[in-house]
């Protein structure tokens, strides 16, 4: 009798384990083929979950079967989802129900306008790029402005981390938040005494970043020169600005690399040759570093400069015309033996 009840309980303790293996296996053991991310979109139906998740899982019908004992078909939420190794399927579900998405990093460059920006953004978001400039451009007549053009002086050259479905409101908040805060009490009262308005100031900040290459040790020096000649009543005869136009005319698409003389007659209010004073905004978006070189320009009588073609990137500057004519003389020569054109 004793016999008979020990083999019973073994029996029940195997089935039991048995089937306590077989759930655990199927809700908490690993259930990921392959790491990667899945993107989920609004409106997906539960199918496309399911079609979504299914390469990178070793046992679709696990998956499926966890899935709706969850209810994930109908408590799921858009996004994108980093599927990792040991990750089970109740952990997948879980995720995906609370909506735990992972963040993308997004690099802002000095990029011409809002439009060429927005084109490499929404590479990495839910919404095409079409929609997105639509609703920036809502967003900014919205806010007074004429287009979504006109919201540039929000955006800072930097990597930012954001979510594949952001929209375009949330998208440009993050920006409006760093805004204000860069516009601290201290930098408003440098703005003040400048005598630049706030446009002004991107605009001739643009300039400096383009001039300067990015590079911070120039800055200050090169805005002290254009503030210079602005102050003259000479025109900002800036190359950048020029180069600017013409990229303008043709979106980008067939950018120029040196600007000859039959480029400075380029119709364009931008075009600081063909026009005096500061452009009526910023030829490109801006670093932090560029618009605290404005406002804090360095105290210089330079009235040109020229790039130095024995320190790449860098540039000879002086009061005097005679010098300038000598050292642009030798950094043409340069550009003809490089055959840069």
């Amino acid at each position: 009798m004793k016999k008979t009840i020990l083999i019973i309980v073994l029996l029940i303790v195997v089935v039991a384990g048995f089937f306590g293996l077989r759930f655990y296996n199927t809700y908490y053991g690993n259930n990921v083929e392959k790491e990667g991310y899945v993107l989920i979109p609004h409106g997906a139906s539960f199918k496309q979950v399911l079609d979504s998740i299914g390469p990178y899982v070793q046992n679709k019908e696990s998956f499926e079967t966890v899935a709706k004992d969850k209810d994930l078909g109908k408590y799921f939420k858009p996004g994108r989802y980093h599927i990792q190794n040991g990750n089970g399927n109740t952990n997948i579900v879980n995720m995906i129900k609370a909506g735990n998405q992972s963040e993308n990093t997004f690099r802002i460059g000095d990029f011409g306008d809002v439009y060429q920006m927005v084109g490499k953004v929404t590479k990495k978001t839910e919404l095409d790029s079409l929609q997105f400039v639509n609703d920036l451009n809502t967003i900014a007549t919205g806010k007074g402005y004429k287009s979504a053009e006109d919201l540039k002086k929000y955006f800072f050259i930097d990597s930012y981390n954001f979510f594949w479905t952001v929209t375009p409101k949330d998208f440009l908040k993050k920006f409006e938040d760093q805004y204000n805060s860069f516009w601290t009490a201290e930098r408003k009262a440098k703005e003040q005494k400048s005598g630049l308005t706030r446009d002004q100031i991107y605009a001739l900040a643009s300039i400096v970043y383009k001039e300067s290459g990015g590079k911070k040790d120039e800055m200050k020096t090169i805005a002290g020169l254009y503030l210079n000649r602005y102050r003259k009543g000479m025109k900002l005869q800036s190359d950048p600005t020029v180069i600017y136009a013409i990229n303008k005319q043709t979106n980008f698409k067939e950018p120029i690399k040196r600007v000859l003389y039959k480029h400075l007659s380029t119709p364009s209010p931008y075009n600081t040759y063909a026009n005096a004073g500061i452009p009526p905004g910023p030829i490109c978006i801006v670093d932090k570093n560029s618009v605290d070189a404005v406002l804090e320009a360095e105290n210089n009588n330079y009235i040109f400069m020229c790039a130095d073609p024995a320190r790449f990137g860098y540039h000879k500057f002086t009061a005097s015309a005679e010098e300038h004519a000598v050292n642009a003389k030798a950094y043409q020569d340069w550009l003809n033996s490089k055959n840069i054109k």
